[in-house]
């Protein structure tokens, strides 16, 4: 059932469009310049770029500044005043090549904007042949958008974070300003008014789907997937009527006030492309949102429950995951309660990437990468459950300077990228 998470990914989405610029030096001859550049713009069109001149850029900000030659300082910094570029979501991105004294002016260039607070990065080419150069330009020009797509983002918060989470309850102007995503708060009353609306079989179609996919009889009755399936239901009926890209639920009070849980129905909404988390754990969800935003990957929060730094070890489990990011699973009760319904999912092994994020002002993250070593069933434990090995430096550093109480997983490698976003667009 793994589609290894994958949405989409900044390779599918080079022929996006995007407006570049050149800027040169009068002093330089036309045609030696023409020559020199050339083959660089013709690349960028091929991926979707769409010329315009310095002079013509008015409002928006180019997404790239190809610094054509030398003595072009001024001329860059006279782009990013007039267009406002430099903050979170509009870098300034010098793409610099090895002729005509464009690197000293790129670098000169940056070296004054960031001196200026303004964000900004070099994204040098040795040649117009070089591929590594140009899979680094791509991913920028992703990053840019996935920053933009961030600032349009709605996370749902139903209920107040779990009463736990006394460091993963970020005051939401704070994720506003910093991350760009608005927090949409909502009462729990809200669900159970939808749920008393809603039909008996709501859901019906889609829970008896997943039951027939069970690997092996389970503890939960027809009766307990059917309530989750109720909670899905009314769930994505907020959704769409709140236009939410993310949800976040205080899903505990669900198992107190109403016998059901949430994790089934948190599995499904990320199964149909909605960024769902637990516990109203507002830094997971941006973790989770970031995953899905900037590398086109599904992707899995959970609960350490075991961190060995000397050997490397760490172990993590939660009751929900998301069905496609897993081989089989099990329907199960959810651990704690033993109510309701939970799911046993099989992670396979292989490469994984592990993120945090967290601080008062969100301004901190933790990375890492490992590999999944076994999926686990014990007992005493979230029912999906996974044994990773990372480096002990990083596991280390969990025990030594938590950011909270949630990972989040998602299949692949991709902490360079991820460290290189957050360095531009965050930090």
């Amino acid at each position: 059932m793994s589609d290894n998470g994958a949405i989409t990914g900044y390779g599918e989405n080079m022929s996006q469009p995007f407006v570049y610029t050149v800027v040169a030096s009068p002093l330089h001859d036309a045609a030696a310049l023409h020559q020199a550049v050339s083959a660089f713009t013709r690349a960028l069109d091929a991926m979707g770029g769409q010329p315009s001149l310095p002079e013509a850029v008015t409002d928006e900000a180019p997404a790239l500044i190809l610094v054509g030659t030398g003595g072009t300082e001024h001329a860059v910094l006279e782009l990013a005043a007039r267009t406002g570029a430099g903050d979170r979501a509009r870098p300034v991105l010098l793409l610099a090549h090895p002729g005509h004294n464009s690197l000293p002016a790129a670098l000169e260039a940056l070296a004054r904007l960031q001196s200026d607070g303004l964000r900004g990065r070099i994204l040098f080419l040795d040649g117009a042949g070089d591929a590594i150069g140009w899979e680094y330009v791509a991913e920028a020009l992703a990053g840019v958008r996935a920053a933009r797509a961030l600032a349009a983002c709605r996370i749902g918060l139903l209920g107040a974070p779990s009463d736990w989470l006394v460091a993963s309850s970020p005051d939401p102007a704070v994720m506003r300003r910093r991350w760009g995503p608005t927090v949409v708060k909502l009462p729990v009353d809200w669900l159970y008014d939808r749920l008393a609306d809603l039909p008996p079989n709501a859901g019906a179609e889609r829970a008896a789907k997943t039951i027939a996919g069970a690997a092996g009889a389970g503890e939960p009755d027809e009766a307990a997937v059917g309530a989750s399936a109720r909670v899905w239901a009314a769930l994505a009926a907020l959704v769409e009527e709140e236009r939410l890209d993310a949800l976040t639920v205080r899903c505990f009070d669900l198992i107190r006030e109403r016998s059901v849980t949430g994790c089934l129905a948190l599995a499904w909404l990320a199964d149909d492309g909605i960024v769902a988390g637990c516990e109203g754990d507002l830094c997971s969800a941006l973790g989770l949102l970031l995953a899905d935003r900037l590398l086109g990957r599904r992707a899995w929060m959970a609960n350490p429950y075991r961190i060995v730094p000397a050997a490397g070890k760490l172990g993590l489990a939660h009751c929900t995951v998301p069905f496609r990011l897993v081989d089989g699973y099990r329907l199960r009760t959810h651990f704690e309660s033993g109510v309701g319904v939970g799911i046993q999912g099989t992670f396979r092994p292989g490469p994984v990437t592990l993120l945090r994020v967290g601080g008062r002002d969100l301004d901190a993250l933790w990375l890492a990468e490992g590999e999944i070593t076994a999926a686990g069933t014990a007992d005493g434990l979230c029912r999906t459950q996974v044994a990773l090995r990372i480096d002990p430096p990083d596991a280390a550093e969990l025990l030594a300077a938590p950011l909270g109480n949630h990972l989040v997983l998602v299949p692949g490698r991709h902490r360079a990228r991820l460290r290189a976003w957050w360095e531009l667009h965050i930090r």
